[in-house]
């Protein structure tokens, strides 16, 4: 996210006290004031005055002046009613679970956040080892199969908003055309952002946010290669989103494409 913007009805001070929040991950033990500085980007005494403002607000809280900071009441309220306001990700979760389990696969849900993608949801397998990302991870938009997914369903508007280059544009086509033809995605491997994780996604369009999501399952290139993508773990989680879009009464996310 830009530290600033020109744009006159941007609140910059607003979104440096949304960015501090953000970085916070499941796995902190708490946070402080020079790792904030370090995940957001912003200068220290910035971060300071951000810190006891979202503290007052009950948005973060910290048990002592030298003590670490963590998400407060105020945030994790707005997440509880964030979470009960995302209905699909409840219908999906046992489905998704039981994906994970019988792939070995990491089953996930992503949404953009920018010019990448955060993970909301993660499912990991029962009894199996895999990779393993946990909620609020961001990956690229480019170069990922939730990325290309969450393009290749955008509409031509908020596609143009991204003021995509030459190359960006060839990666939303070639998710198109795989959509399309399998109902999933794979970034192709020039393009992949990590060489160590396969991934397959497809998009379902989430009336909460207005465009769609991804619904994603990865692994190790040798416990997922490309032909199991292709014949087992792509079709698969194809047709658990199209059950979805079914139990919903979402038509699929490529048609709402503008």
């Amino acid at each position: 996210m830009n530290q600033q913007s020109s744009d006159r009805k941007f609140a910059n001070t607003l979104a440096r006290g949304l960015n501090v929040l953000s970085v916070f991950r499941a796995s902190d033990g708490g946070l402080s004031h020079a790792q904030i500085a370090e995940r957001t980007g912003l200068p220290k005494p910035t971060v300071s005055r951000l810190t006891y403002t979202l503290c007052e607000l009950g948005y973060l809280s910290h048990g002592s002046r030298n003590d670490r900071f963590r998400l407060g009441p105020s945030a994790i309220a707005m997440g509880s009613v964030a979470a009960v306001s995302v209905s699909f990700v409840d219908l999906a979760s046992d489905a998704m679970q039981d994906l994970a389990d019988a792939t070995g696969t990491l089953a996930l849900i992503a949404v953009r956040d920018g010019d990448r993608m955060m993970l909301v949801k993660t499912w990991r397998p029962d009894s199996q080892p895999s990779i393993w990302l946990e909620p609020g991870h961001r990956i690229p938009v480019f170069g990922s199969s939730s990325g290309q997914a969450m393009l290749a369903a955008l509409s031509d508007d908020r596609f143009e908003q991204l003021a995509p280059d030459h190359d960006l544009r060839a990666f939303r086509q070639d998710g198109y055309a795989q959509l399309l033809a399998q109902g999933f995605t794979i970034a192709p491997q020039p393009t992949r952002y990590a060489r160590t994780v396969n991934a397959v996604s497809v998009p379902y369009f989430a009336s909460e946010f207005g465009e769609a999501v991804a619904f994603s399952c990865g692994a190790l290139p040798d416990t997922l290669p490309d032909a199991r993508m292709l014949d087992e773990v792509g079709p698969a989680l194809r047709d658990l989103v199209r059950d979805l879009e079914n139990r919903t009464g979402h038509v699929p996310a490529l048609a709402r494409r503008g």
